[in-house]
């Protein structure tokens, strides 16, 4: 193996034009935490950095401790430092206005109202943001940009989507987006867009992992997926291994051989990217200090500051309170169906162990003598590595009675929806004797609307719709997309039966539909029906994205959260010494924070050895979750053994 790449070689820049870094991975792995060290770096380092997350559940706010937002905003104390947290709703009326404005004078009052109808459809919503990623690639007023993009899944979404709506503004006419001659201009900047991102001497792509084998999995698909794009990734950032000097009995000692057989392993695998490690803080990184620390170990190979402090400096010596926060009566009426089939949303910020407590929860559900469904809507889909089975599109068993699992593909999903659409208008037309209907030319115009990208929103939508038909099951567990994906997801039903309303040819398929979707929003607004739990850790910035996102539920869907479920919460007998004392009663604060902002159970997950994988072991951490299992046999009458 030749000598890697120095990780600040592939971040500073090296010529006059702009130059660009991305930042992805799953959720919750630091990857804001890096992406923002990285531009505070190179604004220290003198270079005028913008940094953008396009993350629709942003937390730059949080790390650097001020408001930032739609707006670009200077951040207090760096110079050079600019950053902007893309708002998609935002973005799309800003789209809305530049489509509509350059043609008041131009076209009538119906013709204006086509285009606003148009401009009504949900996927505005996608290519808007996009919109604004493309304008900071096209931007001669900065050194740097650095992006901090959506999970990983999503990020995929996002670098794909040049070519896509190229090719759909080469068509010409009418477009889900507006008309295809007001945006000439953009598809200029689309097809810079692409080639810039192809760019290897312009655009570095960095990867930002914990040290798990679930998470450098998904990677190494994400790098795969990222290659048949023409986008290498360059760098690897592994963050959030246990410092040696801390793991001092057996427990703490295994997981950090476990962290150092993965981190070998990614060293041995990905051999052409430069890689970078950074160890688990006793606290929450945020603010200059603890960036600066990130920054200098990174690029400049510094020794990292793991200041453990010592316990009189917290309330270390205080237990976490199972007993009191823990109520698994509450949280098995809030799992167990009442009249028919109950419906559980798990979501959260990635990398929470989200699709861990999903698995967990449908196979004690299932154990406990319930039929039970479990459905992954996760781009980045898991369930195949934690059932240790292959988990496919259509519904199947796992080994373990009562229980099936399913996986949204997204394109047998578009698959099946084009030829339920194209089926559909076929058959409208096919007793129809009118000579004024030009049935190809009906038929061609719908097809060529099933090639736009919006195709795949609804495709994906239409089948986590169907899972709300399906027979035989008394809990459907739906691992959702990470927080901000999940209330897109949500809102779809509303915003697409609106958008079918207004007359676009993909209603073809959908008149039957719209009674549907209209019980599915009220299904999962009823809490006898649907039940909606956020999965998070124990800290400030899990908590306060599930809040925000728990009261978007609210607000926008009309939908209460219903459990919540804290996890990876440190076991009281490992783990002695300052440093996790300190970790132990920063997590005791959340947990009552947490308890006090949610009016709803709370499922305590305990950190374990190792990752659940396989039936066996989802058993085993189902016992541990708050003896949920149990109270549901007696609840059933079953004898508890």
């Amino acid at each position: 193996m030749g000598e890697r790449t120095a990780p600040r070689e592939l971040v500073e820049p090296s010529g006059e034009d702009t130059e660009f870094v991305f930042f992805s991975g799953k959720g919750g792995v630091g990857k804001s935490t890096v992406s923002c060290a990285t531009a505070t770096w190179l604004a220290d380092n003198g270079y005028e950095t913008l940094l953008v997350t396009t993350d629709p559940a942003p937390n730059l706010s949080d790390i650097f401790g001020q408001q930032i937002g739609h707006d670009v905003t200077e951040i207090d104390d760096i110079e050079r430092l600019s950053a902007i947290e893309i708002d998609p709703d935002t973005a799309a009326e800003e789209y809305r206005q530049e489509t509509i404005e350059p043609m008041r004078e131009l076209l009538d009052d119906e013709q204006l109202e086509t285009v606003e109808e148009q401009l009504n459809s949900p996927c505005v919503e996608e290519i808007a943001a996009f919109d604004n990623f493309v304008d900071f690639m096209d931007s001669p007023a900065y050194d740097a940009v650095v992006f901090d993009t959506a999970p990983t899944g999503h990020t995929i979404r996002l670098m794909e989507l040049p070519s896509d709506w190229n090719a759909e503004l080469e068509k010409g006419g009418s477009t889900c987006i507006g008309p295809a001659a007001s945006m000439e201009d953009r598809k200029a900047q689309y097809e810079r867009a692409i080639d810039t991102l192809q760019d290897a001497e312009r655009t570095s792509f960095a990867f930002v992992g914990k040290p798990e084998d679930s998470s450098i999995d998904e990677i190494e698909r994400s790098a795969d997926d990222l290659g048949e794009l023409g986008i290498e990734s360059q760098l690897l950032v592994v963050n959030g291994y246990l410092p040696e000097t801390v793991c001092d009995d057996p427990f703490f000692e295994g997981k950090r051989e476990d962290e150092r057989t993965v981190i070998d392993r990614v060293e041995s695998e990905f051999s052409e990217e430069a890689i970078a490690t950074y160890p688990l803080q006793p606290g929450e990184i945020t603010g200059i200090d603890l960036l600066s620390d990130v920054a200098g170990v990174i690029y400049d190979g510094a020794e990292a500051t793991v200041n453990v402090g010592s316990t009189s400096e917290t309330d270390a010596g205080s237990a976490i309170d199972f007993d009191s926060l823990a109520d698994s009566d509450a949280v098995a009426e809030q799992l167990q169906p009442v009249d028919g089939t109950r419906y559980l949303f798990f979501t959260g910020k990635g990398g929470v162990g989200k699709s861990t407590v999903a698995a967990t929860t449908a196979t004690k559900l299932a154990e406990s003598g319930y039929e039970t469904l479990i459905v992954t809507t996760d781009p980045a889909a898991h369930l195949t590595d934690i059932f240790g089975e292959t988990v496919g599109h259509e519904p199947t068993s796992v080994s373990q009675a009562n229980l099936d699992a399913a996986r949204i593909d997204q394109a047998q999903a578009l698959e099946e929806y084009r030829t339920q659409v194209l089926d559909h208008v076929t058959e409208m037309y096919e007793d129809k004797d009118d000579t004024e209907i030009d049935v190809e030319a009906a038929i061609s115009n719908v097809e060529e609307e099933l090639e736009s990208p919006c195709a795949e929103e609804m495709a994906a939508l239409e089948k986590f719709v169907s899972y709300f038909e399906e027979d035989g099951y008394d809990v459907v567990v739906f691992d959702t997309a990470p927080t901000g994906h999940t209330l897109r997801l949500l809102e779809l039903p509303s915003d697409w039966k609106g958008f079918m309303d207004l007359g676009s040819l993909t209603k073809g398929a959908a008149p039957e539909n719209g009674d549907q979707y209209e019980e599915v929003i009220e299904t999962m607004q009823n809490p006898e029906k649907s039940s909606f739990a956020f999965v998070m850790y124990p800290e400030y910035t899990p908590m306060m994205e599930a809040h925000r996102a728990a009261e978007d539920l609210k607000e926008q869907v009309g939908i209460e959260t219903s459990l919540v479920v804290a996890n990876y919460l440190l076991p009281e007998e490992y783990g002695d010494n300052d440093f996790f004392a300190n970790r132990r009663a920063q997590q005791q604060q959340y947990l009552e924070e947490i308890n006090d902002r949610f009016d709803a159970p709370m499922m305590l997950a305990p950190l374990r050895q190792d990752e659940p994988v396989g039936l066996a072991e989802l058993h085993a951490f189902g016992d541990d979750l708050t003896g949920l299992s149990g109270v549901l046999k007696e609840q059933k009458g079953v004898t508890v053994s």
